[in-house]
Parts: C-alpha cells; sequence; structure tokens
C-alpha cells in the first residue's frame, strides 16, 4: 500500500505562484511513475502533469506548459508541482496519484493511488 499526502495549496492572486507537494510513504516510490490531476466543481477529473520514476521523463497538460512544473525527489519521498503565473481558471482541488509503473500516463484510471486533494484558488 502506499499513502499520499498532498499539502501547499490555498489562496493565492492571480499572476501569483504555489507549489505543492506530495508525501508518499512505502520504500517504492522510486519505482513508481507520479501524477497530479485537478477537478475544478462541476467539472470531470483532468490531467495536469506527469513525471517518470526517475523524473526524466515529464508531460503537461497543454494549458499549463511553461507554468507548471513537476519534480521529485525519490530520496525524500515526494513529488512536487511548481505553479507559476496562476490564473483563475486553474482552480480546483489538485490530487497526487501513483502509476505501479515506471512511466506516467494521462488517464486517471492507469493509477493507482491516490492523495486526499489540496484545494488551490485563483482570485482574479
Amino acid at each position: 500500500q502506499v499513502q499520499l499526502v498532498e499539502s501547499g495549496g490555498g489562496l493565492v492572486q492571480a499572476g501569483g505562484s504555489l507549489r505543492l507537494s506530495c508525501a508518499a510513504s512505502g520504500r517504492t516510490f522510486g519505482n513508481y511513475a507520479m501524477g497530479w490531476f485537478r477537478q475544478a466543481p462541476g467539472k470531470e477529473r483532468e490531467f495536469v502533469a506527469t513525471i517518470s520514476w526517475s523524473g526524466g521523463s515529464t508531460y503537461y497538460l497543454d494549458s499549463v506548459k511553461g507554468r507548471f512544473t513537476i519534480s521529485r525527489d525519490n530520496a525524500k519521498n515526494t513529488v512536487y508541482l511548481q505553479m507559476n503565473s496562476l490564473k483563475p481558471e486553474d482552480t480546483a482541488v489538485y490530487y497526487c496519484a501513483a502509476r505501479t509503473r515506471l512511466y506516467g500516463s494521462t488517464w486517471s484510471n492507469d493509477y493507482d493511488y491516490w492523495g486526499q486533494g489540496t484545494q488551490v484558488t485563483v482570485s482574479s
């Protein structure tokens, strides 16, 4: 079993930045691809970013490319999402997810473990 705990969400003005963290339990974190998803009120859960087991491969939702950066520290069992130039449309609950494969996916059904989510609110 893997437990994921997100932190770092909050309220920020448009143009601001936040850094989300996701701490994972278990000794196999370094073998898992990780992903970030988000869900806005009344909308489906949406892929945001994913990173491979080593951190050598990343992929992003088009609308966050150049603004968001996913990274990981396997020594700390933690994955991060640095979010810059935030927009009101980025407002959502952000979820961290782990996939028991070396490489990630944009499909939520491909992930095996999920965190409880952290709220990000961007005011205009």
